[in-house]
């Protein structure tokens, strides 16, 4: 509230009317529009400033029946506007802060690890060999694992890994 009747005072109403061009009905609605505008501000300030206080004794001159207005003067008595711990919430709210910036910093560093990680896979793979400069040797010293399970196919018998035709078809020529 206090912001649109800081922007409210603020406006020069002169300067809209000179520089948007406003003439004849449309300036007059402007002027009629302003003196309400400053009738409305006036009479909230002097609201504001008035005493907020119930005259109970002139509604008990007023009316007749009693009862009603002791009544309504109990229940302004005792009255008492509802105060909110906010503590807790903003508690909660800080440890949910502090926890949410934890495991950001922890994804940080965890995708900062990953990347140097990715960049030196990167690297390998620009400064690898191409695979026609391989030989049988060094491809097996790189990855063990095929070295032993080529032993193992040869020592079964089988000459060829499974769905090898399948895949590439047959290239015996006989």
């Amino acid at each position: 509230m206090a912001v649109g009747r800081s922007a409210a005072s603020k406006i020069d109403w002169t300067k809209i009317s000179s520089s948007l061009g406003l003439k004849g009905q449309t300036a007059a609605s402007l002027l009629a529009f302003k003196k309400r505008n400053d009738d409305a501000r006036r009479k909230l300030n002097i609201l504001s400033n008035a005493p907020q206080t119930v005259d109970f004794a002139s509604y008990r001159s007023t009316l007749k029946n009693q009862a009603i207005i002791d009544e309504i003067e109990g229940h302004v008595k005792r009255f008492r506007p509802v105060t909110y711990d906010v503590g807790r919430q903003i508690r909660a709210i800080s440890a949910f802060e502090t926890e949410a910036t934890k495991n950001a910093e922890e994804t940080r560093d965890k995708v900062a690890v990953e990347l140097q990680h990715l960049e030196a896979t990167l690297k390998n793979i620009e400064e690898a060999r191409p695979w026609e400069e391989l030989t049988v040797d060094e491809v097996c010293a790189a990855a063990p694992e095929i070295d032993a399970r080529t032993e193992n196919m040869v020592s079964r018998g089988r000459w060829m890994p499974a769905g090898y035709k399948e895949k590439f078809g047959d290239l015996s020529f006989m």
